[in-house]
């Protein structure tokens, strides 16, 4: 039998539920809402000033990156590019996605970069009153270990934002490991 053939049968089924859903009326296409609006706070070129955690009584390690911010998908999410370095002299580059969820009425995104071993997922809100978003976010760190942390975003003003990571410390209790302060390029 040829490949022809046995793709045929598949092919009809698929075109027969799409026959059936356009016979029964398709659902709208998404279109972007107010809670889209919060991802455009983010969009374009933004600076960063990055603290790392240091050992304890140590002060911590800075060091600087450029972050770039696009509005995709028709206005349905958020794609970020961030280059800099982690460390003095430690090149870093993460790239991620962000996207609200209209079911779980989430904020829902990816995250990798080039000192993790895989993808991690985040889910979040965002507080209007308070201008903060906060969000959890589990995926491997560069030893593969999962790793679980939390991220508190603060919007002073249009043109500045502060993250605060933080994550569990060797003695389970959550600390503070990072905390990177933008400020938007005119």
């Amino acid at each position: 039998m040829t490949r022809t053939r046995l793709l045929l049968p598949t092919v009809g089924i698929a075109l027969g539920l799409v026959s059936s859903a356009y016979a029964q009326g398709m659902p709208p296409m998404p279109t972007p809402g107010p809670e889209h609006a919060v991802l455009k706070m983010d969009e374009g070129t933004w600076d960063a000033v990055i603290e790392l955690a240091g050992p304890p009584g140590a002060p911590a390690m800075t060091s600087k990156g450029v972050e770039v911010d696009t509005i995709g998908c028709g206005g349905l999410c958020l794609i970020t590019d961030f280059k800099g370095e982690m460390m003095p002299g430690m090149t870093f580059h993460g790239h991620g996605t962000t996207t609200y969820d209209t079911v779980t009425k989430k904020y829902v995104g990816s995250w990798t970069d080039s000192m993790s071993a895989g993808l991690a997922i985040s889910q979040g809100t965002y507080d209007p009153a308070t201008k903060k978003a906060s969000s959890t976010m589990e995926g491997r760190d560069m030893t593969g270990a999962m790793v679980k942390s939390r991220g508190v975003a603060e919007y002073p003003d249009a043109d500045h934002r502060v993250m605060t990571m933080f994550a569990p410390a060797p003695d389970g209790k959550e600390m503070q490991v990072m905390r990177i302060t933008y400020t938007r390029r005119k």
